[in-house]
């Protein structure tokens, strides 16, 4: 699904990502763990194509294909899909409007016609119901005046609507309380299947609780250094990282 071979990447000219390697197959759940200024978001806004981000070696593919030149846009439609870490608001546009114009696009750009009003009713009536979201809060302008657990919730409906191959949550348990973390989560396992990956972009063990990773991977200093189990994270949260830097020295 996702290929990612000796990444390097570069913002206002320093260099964060060197020589990152992942392979995220379909079916799968990955947790990208690591302190802060680690490159965890830069990861993140690479894959799904932001501009201000330089690759400067390395590549990107999904389903085998070189997705590296493609613009954002052109990987959306491909089936990247980016939950931010700070979602932006859109006054004046609902959750549904923006809704129904995101996957109109993606199918125009697809060859597809417009879905048809009744199917798309449908659809948002379903996978709201699936993330426990009110009906109210459909016809609520994007992200305004949302609560960050509004916001976190709004984005998974996203995805549930969107249904992408590759959905990438950077830190989207940020600013949830037990009850948001677990509407989120629970929509996320939901959402998983054999034909979609996931990778889940965290600091903290709490959302591996709730969202189960088939393997969870260290990324320290631009570098994923260190792969496991779900029990890798749990010896993250007993010990941090600093016996992390103490293996890479010894």
């Amino acid at each position: 699904m996702l290929e990612i071979k000796d990444l390097h990447a570069s913002v206002e000219g320093k260099e964060i990502l060197k020589g990152l390697n992942l392979n995220v197959k379909a079916g799968e759940i990955h947790a990208v763990m690591g302190p802060n200024g680690a490159g965890k978001s830069t990861l993140a806004n690479i894959i799904a194509g932001k501009e201000e981000y330089e690759v400067t070696a390395g590549g990107i593919l999904l389903d085998g294909e070189d997705i590296e030149e493609l613009a954002a846009e052109e990987r959306a439609h491909k089936g990247v899909f980016l939950s931010f870490q700070y979602p932006v608001e859109i006054p004046g546009v609902t959750v549904t409007n923006f809704m129904k114009t995101a996957i109109n696009e993606t199918r125009k750009a697809q060859g597809l016609e417009e879905m048809p009003a009744k199917d798309m009713l449908k659809k948002i009536r379903e996978k709201s119901e699936l993330l426990e979201i009110d009906r109210k809060f459909l016809s609520r302008s994007l992200n305004e005046g949302f609560s960050g657990g509004e916001k976190k919730r709004n984005e998974i409906f996203q995805m549930a609507m969107m249904e992408p191959k590759l959905a990438i949550l950077d830190e989207t348990d940020s600013g949830l309380d037990i009850d948001a973390l677990r509407i989120v989560a629970n929509g996320v396992n939901r959402l998983k299947s054999e034909n979609n990956a996931i990778v889940v972009i965290t600091h903290y063990q709490r959302l591996l609780d709730h969202i189960v990773p088939d393997y969870v991977h260290v990324l320290y200093d631009g570098k994923i250094v260190k792969s496991g189990s779900k029990e890798l994270a749990l010896e993250l949260e007993e010990k941090g990282y600093d016996w992390i830097k103490e293996e890479i020295n010894a």
